[in-house]
């Protein structure tokens, strides 16, 4: 089997979904007979530093005349790089730039694809599915796109939030639906790999019939994995993520600040943002620098580490689309504790964590309260949901498990098997009342209705 993917997000030293297509690539790589990967050069000084891609030919494409104004314009209309917010501003002024670097792709590619080199084609970034793929219709082979993330509305409580993430784009996102190649991206796709309900409903019909729930989230066992934990009468409570306005970390404080009980324990933040000098300013209002720290930003290492020490995993946000930490905190057998909407909705169960409903700043304060007391008291349930949780982690999320799964997609596509692969889960749909546009169409068992079938960094 030979894949041409095409990454031009692609990254081992940046977070989220560059680290993710990094992972996933080389992954891939292993359980394939040839795995080409086509990059932008940007990426090409931390790849190298890596020793490349293991078992793959990486292209690295100079597109950075165009890349280069678009991403500059896109961060100083976000206020900076540090501050972190205003993503789908990112996304939409990226549009004519990813464009361009497809038709720079189908350039270097032409003759070698019109000879039919390769089995498939795979768009793996970006994953968000505001940004097509000309490729799809000029492409005379298969041709696979996703994993993709988006189409999760804002809760209605959070309007503040918005308006301090810089997202006020994101009331008009359904005008990407307009754009050059969105049709035939989707109308030309042979399979379309799409994480979580929310993005599957908000999916052209078109797409339906090819569509395959397919989360992009995935751990490398090596780093994030099962320590032995020791009984112990102070528990560590952990947060991992940027600190800006949608993953609401303050949720995390203002419950310590409430709780004598979660005061004789530690909370421990790792992350940086726009809203760090408004969380240590509660932090110093409540008195809590006893059991609280806000470290800043760390390297994945450390994350490991922290997560391998920490106890319960505390992660209130109210947006999340893939909660990549989220599955990094169940590899490491985390008890986690979140908001029942999105991504982090779809990836915990009773079983395995603690879901509470999503509601206004206020509710949410007072359900993790009450969440975390219940753990804090009770260790052995801690004990045993989090072990649930590496389980759980482990079979489905595993880098491996996944590149399995991709497998087992491209040969559907290329006509070696003849029924769809099928990984759903059972998920949570998003509460309708919570919605700016809420979403109505779905069958039973939480799977969309047919016909219906991203984006943000953790």
């Amino acid at each position: 089997m030979r894949v041409l993917l095409l990454a031009f997000e692609c990254n081992p030293e940046w977070y989220s979904l560059p680290a993710v297509a990094y992972y996933y690539a080389e992954t891939l790589a292993q359980h394939v007979d040839e795995l080409v990967v086509v990059t932008q050069i940007q990426n090409k000084e931390n790849i190298e530093k890596h020793g490349g891609i293991k078992g793959a030919k990486v292209v690295f494409l100079d597109v950075e005349s165009i890349v280069r104004p678009f991403e500059n314009l896109a961060v100083f209309l976000m206020g900076g790089h540090k501050r972190n917010v205003g993503w789908t501003i990112y996304r939409a002024l990226m549009y004519p730039a990813y464009v361009y670097f497809e038709w720079s792709v189908w350039k270097h590619f032409k003759s070698e694809l019109t000879q039919e080199r390769f089995d498939i084609v795979h768009r793996l970034t970006p994953m968000t599915p505001t940004l097509p793929s000309p490729i799809a219709k000029w492409s005379p082979v298969p041709f696979v796109l996703g994993p993709l993330n988006g189409g999760l509305r804002w809760p209605k409580q959070f309007s503040a939030e918005q308006g301090r993430e810089r997202e006020w784009l994101s009331n008009f996102r359904d005008a990407y639906k307009l754009l050059p190649f969105q049709k035939s991206t989707y109308k030309n796709c042979d399979a379309v790999l799409a994480a979580f309900n929310h993005t599957i409903v908000d999916l052209p019909d078109a797409a339906q019939p090819n569509i395959i729930n397919f989360p992009e989230v995935g751990i490398d066992p090596s780093l994030f994995n099962l320590p032995v934990r020791g009984s112990k009468e102070k528990l560590t409570i952990l947060y991992v993520g940027r600190l800006v306005p949608y993953k609401m970390p303050e949720v995390v404080i203002q419950a310590f600040g409430r709780s004598s009980i979660l005061q004789q324990h530690q909370l421990i933040m790792a992350g940086d943002g726009a809203e760090r000098s408004r969380l240590e300013e509660i932090v110093a209002e409540k008195h809590l620098e006893h059991c609280v720290q806000i470290l800043g930003q760390v390297s994945h290492e450390t994350v490991s580490q922290l997560m391998q020490e920490a106890d319960i995993f505390a992660f209130p946000s109210i947006r999340e689309l893939g909660a990549g930490a989220v599955i990094e905190a169940m590899a490491c057998g985390l008890t986690c504790v979140v908001v029942d909407y999105g991504g982090c909705g779809g990836l915990v169960a009773a079983d395995r964590g603690v879901k509470v409903p999503i509601g206004d700043t206020e509710h949410l304060i007072q359900s993790f309260v009450e969440a975390l007391e219940a753990l804090v008291q009770d260790p052995e349930r801690v004990k045993k949901l989090g072990e649930n949780a590496y389980h759980h982690a482990l079979a489905l999320y595993s880098w491996d498990a996944k590149a399995r799964k991709n497998l087992q997609v491209y040969d559907w596509v290329l006509g070696h098997r003849s029924d769809k692969p099928d990984f759903w889960e059972p998920i949570a749909l998003e509460p309708t009342e919570s919605l700016n546009q809420p979403h109505s169409d779905s069958s039973e068992n939480g799977k969309p209705a047919v016909p219906k079938v991203l984006d943000s960094r953790s």
